[in-house]
């Protein structure tokens, strides 16, 4: 069985969350998921507060991390969301924080949207972030946004993912890359042969899985994807998120704890603290449903 890299994605799940958690809710929820034993916590962004205010106090929920001895952690890889060059050097200063994440869009409307650029001008930035990631050992992680269509009527062609991926690597040295799919509208097929497609044409790139389902879908699209040679997956505990400005309410992350059942049929994954496992997923039902 081939080992699975599981990335839990409190960030996604709170960015789009309509009431605001206190720093003391953060800690409490963030030490719990730090115990479980995830491979990476996707926790928070380096971004302008304006355009995601819940995020705004990630300096402070990892400062007091890092005070707290949750992190470094040894087996929970810490990962970012940045926007821009000035993101990736603020969050760089922390040497707890393991990875920069940097999401770039397949749509030109999309990237506008999400960071303020065109596809073009997130090259550049993305030049910059590498350096910056280098320079401060940290790893660069590129999300591709709306990788399996285009809502906005733009050209869009399945061909786009291989040609992004392959410009990610032989260009800015990206071995990190998440097929990402903000909408929720790809189908089974076209997500495996996407995986497929990229791993038989690229080599020393690991392909993440970063998928938002609807609520009436179950685990097909996750299967497709391991079943493409996919070994990476993000979810959010309760399916909780998704982002924002996709502004569709039914499509959420995919649910964290039916991964780990799926996983753990088809792969070696499984939480390393069962205790602390049953211990996060009680505190998502706390802190989203306010049972």
């Amino acid at each position: 069985m081939d080992k699975v890299h599981l990335v839990e994605c409190p960030r996604d799940a709170l960015q789009g969350w309509p009431h605001k958690l206190s720093l003391e809710d953060k800690f409490g929820y963030y030490k719990t998921l730090y115990s479980v034993g995830f491979d990476t916590l996707d926790m928070g962004s380096f971004v302008s507060p304006k355009a995601i205010p819940s995020m705004a106090d990630t300096p402070d929920i990892i400062e007091l991390l890092e005070q707290e001895g949750v992190i470094p952690h040894s087996n929970t890889r810490t990962l970012v969301i940045v926007a821009n060059q000035r993101g990736a050097e603020e969050a760089s200063k922390y040497s707890v924080i393991d990875d920069l994440g940097f999401p770039l869009s397949l749509s030109e409307t999309f990237q506008e949207r999400n960071t303020k650029a065109s596809i073009s001008e997130g090259f550049k930035r993305l030049e910059g972030i590498q350096n910056i990631c280098t320079n401060n050992k940290k790893r660069l992680v590129v999300y591709l946004s709306m990788g399996f269509g285009n809502p906005y009527g733009e050209s869009w062609h399945p061909d786009m993912l291989t040609e992004f991926s392959h410009r990610l690597k032989n260009d800015l040295g990206v071995n990190v890359i998440a097929l990402s799919d903000t909408v929720g509208t790809a189908n089974n097929d076209d997500i495996q042969n996407a995986f497929i497609a990229v791993n038989n044409e690229i080599s020393g790139v690991e392909f993440g899985a970063h998928l938002h389902l609807k609520l009436t879908d179950g685990l097909g699209k996750i299967e497709s994807a391991y079943k493409g040679g996919c070994r990476r997956f993000d979810g959010a505990i309760r399916g909780i998120g998704g982002c924002p400005l996709a502004q569709d309410s039914l499509v959420g992350n995919t649910p964290t704890e039916r991964m780990v059942e799926l996983f753990k049929k088809t792969s070696s994954w499984s939480p390393s603290n069962v205790h602390a496992w049953s211990q996060a997923q009680s505190y998502a039902t706390e802190i989203f449903t306010g049972n």
